[in-house]
């Protein structure tokens, strides 16, 4: 039994070893090496400074900006606390947040045509999906334009040149980066305080 023992902790030492430390660090070592933007959490920078990354939603209430999916996460856009809302679709909370949504965005939006699109009513299941469908986009397009006292038209050419098409061309859905297409307009329209 001693000897069985004995066996069983070098296997318990060495898969520690190997598999909690050797492992891990030689693939985060690969990772940086073949893909060290995305190791690095696929920060995005403004002369200099970080203002997101690329991957994870932010909270953007300014009329000059388009907005994401609402989140679920923590206090919101948490990536320490990912998560969805996890109601069911007959949940009265879930059917009354939906509709609380709907008319805030209906009255930031007048100009906006038909109702919201559902993925700027509802959450997804990470809660910091930093990405809306092209629709969304556009639905907002009429306010950012009227705020940044750009034309329809250069918003929404903004819009399309940011829509990134299915991965692999067949997973997925079309899809718009907020953050990416909002550092965009600040190029294109700089605009002043807050």
């Amino acid at each position: 039994m001693i000897k069985d023992l004995g066996i069983a902790l070098r296997v318990t030492i060495v898969s520690i070893v190997i598999f909690g430390f050797v492992y891990p660090l030689a693939m985060t070592g690969i990772a940086r090496v073949l893909f060290p933007w995305q190791a690095n959490g696929s920060l995005l920078d403004v002369n200099g400074r970080v203002v997101g990354s690329a991957i994870i939603g932010q909270l953007w209430t300014q009329p000059r900006y388009f907005q994401g999916r609402p989140s679920a996460a923590g206090n919101g856009y948490d990536p320490t606390q990912t998560g969805g809302t996890n109601l069911g679709p007959t949940s009265k909370k879930l059917i009354d947040s939906i509709a609380k949504r709907v008319a805030l965005l209906e009255r930031q939006n007048p100009d906006a045509h038909g109702a919201p699109p559902i993925d700027l009513v509802t959450s997804s299941g990470s809660g910091i999906d930093p990405d809306i469908s092209p629709e969304a986009a556009y639905w907002q397009a009429p306010r950012v334009a009227k705020a940044r006292g750009m034309t329809l038209s250069a918003v929404d050419t903004l819009i399309a040149d940011h829509v990134q098409g299915r991965t692999l061309g067949f997973l997925g859905e079309p899809r718009v980066n907020v953050l990416e297409l909002n550092l965009a307009l600040d190029r294109k329209s700089p605009t002043r305080g807050p």
